[in-house]
């Protein structure tokens, strides 16, 4: 093949690693020009003071020791932070820096393989499914998901240090391989499974099994003790989430739920389409689906084992796609309300690709037609999936287009309603930002989320209809005691009613559990103006100024209010 494309022998490698690098490039540069979206954005950048504080030694001490967002992962805020330094609140900033992370790993992927089988072409293979699949846009193109590309960037790197182990057992070698493992976990715990992958490595391609014939398990022990060890640590804070969200649902539900979603990330492997930024969990799950999915997964997996022996690389393959995504399967505990999701396919997905890459030349036994048919068969194929890899980063462009695709290609999704709303409401279309918000409320009647309610209320108060509005902040206090922004919403229809005492008490609880909230000072500022309490006025409105808001400081003082 390198002949017949009048490739040297020793360049094939920097080819591989300067086009796969062009092509991902090309295919999602659009991200710089991205927005961020209203779904966590808010909670992990735009709104967490601080993310916006920069890298500081405060910034650094917080990221160290906080849960917040339930798990701990010190490196994805230092990340954020960085970036804050580097380009403020540029969303397009951020989104680079989740592509370079991106492209990184693919590299790195690639030079895993080639190191551990010689094959150039079977491991560029892999390395550009892996950075071109559609199924990963929503890693790379999500800000809030910076902790996928960025624990994958040590899953690689960890794994090409393992290779560089295993080729000069020595204990620097080795705590290189502790330390890589240690970054990754404190970028996402959901990289516990990385020790698993290092012994199916060690079966195929290191054959490592090969010479250890007779202390096999005791050999593994001795290795691979500290680095499970490390993973469960790491998977008990997990599991410890404050509120898991596995209680709410009974067991078999979330198996049946994983046996399905296990199949449906299978074909959509295959065949990338009506890919969504959320995909709703259901109590509903047709019985034949369940069965359909586990025959599938047992017929597969019986069949590898089989031919383990003879196919080494078709066992290794399953087992690292089986392995990688049972943590994050739902069926120990349930993540959220989803039923899948497209970021839990990024790591697992090298294993189907291992597969594809090394059983499909298994099809055509003849060398010339190998040549003649694979190699751009190959190429047309990975052409394809990045023409629609480009076509699926498009949606992730702002919170409009995002949600409403969402709306297009799934059912009876009340996230994407109330995630579509709020981009309508932003944009002044509060009528069709009402329906969709009525329209999530009604497909998730019991929604524990506090938000929508809220944002719904202040529909209402721009309508002038005060009541609704005001019921619509009483239900999202019911259901979130620490609801900050309903508190002050709730008090802007106190003040409009003239019931000024109320709506301070309200600007008060809403400081009491957001100190920082610009918006509760200036209001309360503006209450005390009226009332002619300068004191309390310009001390609230300079408070107010302080944290970003000075529209009632610059008033108050240009009047000499507050002089």
């Amino acid at each position: 093949m390198l002949n017949k494309f009048n490739i040297s022998q020793g360049k094939p490698k920097l080819i591989v690693y300067i086009v796969l690098t062009l092509v991902t490039l090309a295919v999602y540069w659009q991200v710089n020009q991205f927005d961020f979206i209203n779904f966590d954005d808010n909670n992990y950048v735009t709104e967490n003071a601080h993310v916006q504080s920069g890298l500081t030694l405060n910034g650094v001490r917080w990221a160290l020791g906080t849960r917040y967002a339930e798990t701990w992962t010190p490196l994805l805020w230092l990340s954020f932070m960085l970036d804050n330094q580097l380009y403020g609140l540029n969303a397009g900033g951020y989104h680079l820096t989740n592509l370079i992370l991106h492209i990184l790993s693919s590299l790195l992927l690639f030079w895993l393989f080639n190191r551990m089988t010689s094959e150039i072409w079977k491991s560029a293979f892999v390395a550009a499914l892996f950075a071109l699949h559609p199924f990963h846009v929503e890693s790379v193109a999500w800000v809030t998901e910076r902790k996928d590309v960025l624990s994958a960037f040590f899953w690689m790197l960890t794994l090409c240090l393992y290779v560089y182990y295993t080729e000069k057992p020595a204990i620097k070698r080795y705590l290189l391989i502790l330390f890589g493992f240690v970054l990754a976990l404190m970028s996402k715990p959901m990289v516990v499974t990385l020790p698993v992958v290092m012994i199916l490595l060690d079966y195929w391609p290191l054959k490592r099994f090969e010479s250890k014939k007779g202390n096999l398990i005791l050999w593994q022990l001795k290795e691979k003790i500290p680095l499970f060890v490390l993973s469960a640590i790491f998977f008990t804070v997990l599991v410890t989430s404050p509120e898991p969200e596995w209680k709410h649902f009974p067991f078999f539900l979330r198996l049946f739920n994983g046996l399905v979603s296990f199949v449906t990330y299978l074909g959509k492997t295959f065949w990338p389409n009506n890919l969504a930024v959320f995909y709703p969990f259901t109590a509903h799950i047709p019985l034949w689906h369940v069965l359909g999915a586990a025959l599938l997964i047992l017929v597969i997996s019986v069949a590898v084992i089989v031919m383990a022996k003879r196919l080494p690389y078709l066992f290794v393959g399953w087992m690292w796609f089986t392995m990688v995504i049972f943590p994050v399967s739902g069926i120990i505990f349930q993540i959220w309300l989803c039923a899948m999701a497209d970021r839990y396919h990024y790591l697992p997905s090298i294993g189907l690709t291992i597969m594809m890459a090394w059983g499909i030349p298994l099809l055509f036994p003849n060398e010339e037609i190998r040549k003649k048919i694979l190699f751009p068969m190959g190429i047309l194929f990975i052409a394809i999936l990045s023409f629609i890899t480009w076509k699926q980063c498009g949606y992730w462009k702002n919170s409009n287009t995002l949600f409403s695709h969402a709306l297009k290609v799934t059912k009876n999704n009340f996230l994407a309603h109330g995630n579509y709303a709020s981009a309508l409401y932003q944009e002044g279309k509060i009528d069709e930002a009402l329906y969709h918000y009525n329209k999530a409320i009604q497909l998730k009647p019991d929604d524990e989320d506090d938000k929508i309610y809220n944002s719904r209320g202040a529909i209402y108060y721009m309508k002038n209809q005060y009541q609704l509005a005001m019921d619509d902040y009483n239900k999202a206090l019911s259901l979130n005691a620490a609801c900050y922004r309903a508190y002050n919403n709730r008090g802007i229809v106190y003040a409009n009613l003239g019931r000024y005492q109320l709506a301070i008490e309200d600007f008060n609880k809403a400081i009491l559990f957001k100190p920082d909230f610009s918006d509760a000072y200036s209001n309360r500022a503006f209450i005390y103006y009226k009332q002619g309490n300068k004191f309390l006025c310009c001390t609230n409105a300079k408070k107010a100024c302080e944290y970003g808001k000075c529209e009632i400081w610059k008033a108050t003082v240009g009047e000499g209010f507050c002089r």
